[in-house]
């Protein structure tokens, strides 16, 4: 490793960046991290990179960007440095600890608060946010709570329709349904209006959604989803535009802070905006922010993305995806607690056509974990 990083000596304020994960967005999470650990002025933070395998260990990485960055198509991922990281779970012990090889143990001091760059399950869903939890860490992000239900595009709908917001027609297919009845759960998607959208409950990134024009097609699709979750959500087509906000937390009591809104074109042919659109194919995509909606649209959007972040209970920050229809309606899709977060995603896009800039984002989404009080709240 080149550098090895010391415990908190100085008056800066100590963040563990912890990425990677065992899901399929590993290689997302590593860009994002690197773009944070870029723009993170080291005059006012002391960084320690965490990595975690998509085995699951938990490693100690050298604190260089470069390695975590997708170049040329090439998806990075955390490498077993061999160099265990133990996290503290509470009590009288706060520091943090490496082992290496050999079973010998490096202190690595006190963390003021974790950064979980982590998206998707077993890191996004409320898993990682249990165990900060448990170790009395304050971290960056949605809670146990609102992480596990909005990482579920099934519960999450079920949420945003209890709080009166616009949810698009949709079929759930869980596990047990799909092998104990599967002709009873291939009619309830097929009673959608074609096309429809195939996806896993509970992953992110456009990961394994499948895009069907006929019913006859609905078996396949469902299949190919269920190798990334063995939940199913088919939703309807929804005709219109791509609308995104992001979201803030309010300081103390204030409501949650919502960005301008920003718009996504799929062009170049691609139908729907996918992994490759997002990742590998930069050329396919348009992102427009603030995007050109009239007055009133641009209300009910920035509206409706802070009645999801409060109904769905959650905190530090959030993206909320919107359909804008031609007659002007507001359908909600989707919520993401933690959105994609390199300077071209969308999240820091909208909030830097609001004013903020990346790095500033990053002091305040660190200052919000920083002033939250520990336990229950």
């Amino acid at each position: 490793m080149d550098s090895q990083p010391t415990p908190q000596a100085d008056s800066r304020t100590r963040i563990a960046l912890v990425f990677g994960g065992r899901s399929e967005e590993h290689s997302i999470s590593c860009a994002t991290a690197a773009s944070v650990l870029r723009a993170l002025d080291r005059e006012r933070y002391d960084v320690l990179p965490v990595g975690i395998t998509r085995a699951g260990r938990w490693v100690l990485v050298t604190d260089d960007p470069a390695p975590l960055e997708i170049r040329d198509g090439r998806l990075p991922e955390v490498p077993d440095t061999g160099q265990l990281v133990i996290v503290p779970l509470g009590g009288v012990d706060h520091d943090w600890q490496s082992v290496d090889h050999d079973g010998r143990v490096t202190d690595l001091g006190e963390v003021d608060v974790v950064f979980p760059l982590l998206h998707g399950p077993f890191g996004e869903d409320g898993t990682i946010q249990g165990l900060l939890e448990l170790a009395d860490l304050r971290y960056v992000g949605c809670g146990v709570l609102s992480s596990a239900a909005m990482m579920d595009k099934h519960l999450m709908k079920v949420v945003f329709a209890e709080a009166g917001l616009p949810v698009g027609p949709y079929a759930v297919i869980s596990d047990v349904q799909w092998r104990r009845d599967r002709a009873a759960a291939l009619d309830a998607a097929a009673s959608l209006q074609f096309p429809v959208f195939v996806k896993p409950a509970r992953a992110g990134s456009s990961v394994g959604v499948y895009k069907v024009d006929r019913p006859e097609d609905l078996e396949v699709a469902i299949d190919k989803a269920r190798d990334h979750d063995p939940k199913v959500l088919v939703e309807q087509g929804i005709v219109g535009r791509e609308i995104e906000c992001g979201v803030l937390q309010g300081r103390g009591t204030e409501p949650p802070r919502v960005s301008e809104c920003g718009e996504i074109a799929v062009v170049g042919g691609r139908e729907f905006y996918d992994f490759e659109a997002k990742y590998l194919d930069e050329d396919s995509v348009r992102i427009t922010a603030p995007a050109e909606l009239s007055q009133d649209v641009r209300d009910e959007v920035r509206r409706v993305a802070a009645v999801a972040f409060e109904a769905g209970g959650c905190e530090g920050l959030a993206r909320v995806d919107c359909f804008v229809t031609e007659d002007g309606s507001v359908i909600v899709n989707e919520i993401n607690t933690m959105p994609g977060f390199t300077p071209f995603s969308m999240y820091p896009q909208a909030w830097a056509a609001s004013g903020l800039t990346y790095p500033a984002l990053i002091d305040e989404l660190v200052g919000l974990a920083l002033a939250r009080p520990l336990g229950l709240r």
